[in-house]
């Protein structure tokens, strides 16, 4: 079984999140969240990551999906980086390109330990299923602050901005199967020069 594993809950006064991460899964997701589109993103990362992942959240919805999905965002960081440890004998990096119809993303992560995100979705500000599309970037900005890893995704052609959330989301799941895999030749060494991430 596993040993990179992790469990995190997340409680304030807008949200009750619990996460659960398998690093060396088989793509297994559960994902209720409330936000439908949101739910779906999150299944991709399962299911092209190869993650098992179990997100379960409820927040203050009635006022918008800001905090769920920010919260969210903040939680499942927190989880990646529980499960990597002190990420010896990490591949470390990993990058993709990730195409759905006529959208195109692109997508790297660096699991530095340097928390920083660029994040340029194309998103022509449509409703996505009563989701407002800037908060899959505030959402992955997040997550890139609580891994405390760089994080670049960028969307280099589309029209559909369903297509192009989903392409990047694909992406992003591709590039953080590569980055945190083992890599046998490292014998458990720290894939720093510093011997620290």
């Amino acid at each position: 079984m596993s040993e990179r594993t992790a469990s995190i809950e997340r409680r304030t006064a807008e949200t009750t999140i619990d996460i659960s991460v398998n690093l060396d899964g088989t793509g297994q997701f559960v994902t209720a969240t409330g936000v439908g589109m949101f739910d779906h993103m999150l299944s991709h990362i399962a299911k092209h990551g190869v993650f098992d992942l179990e997100v379960r959240a409820t927040g203050d919805l009635h006022i918008d999906q800001h905090h769920t999905i920010e919260d969210c965002g903040i939680a499942l960081g927190e989880a990646f980086a529980l499960a990597l440890g002190n990420k010896a004998g990490l591949v470390r990096a990993g990058s993709a390109y990730m195409p759905l119809d006529e959208a195109l993303a692109f997508a790297a992560v660096d699991l530095s330990g340097r928390p920083y995100a660029v994040i340029d979705l194309q998103l022509l500000g449509r409703d996505l299923g009563g989701f407002p599309g800037d908060l899959l970037k505030h959402f992955l900005e997040s997550f890139a602050f609580a891994l405390k890893a760089s994080i670049h995704v960028k969307v280099l052609a589309g029209v559909n901005d369903h297509h192009k959330a989903e392409a990047a989301f694909k992406a992003l799941a591709r590039a953080l199967d590569a980055a945190t895999r083992i890599d046998p030749r490292r014998g458990g060494d720290i894939p720093s020069t510093k011997g620290t991430l």
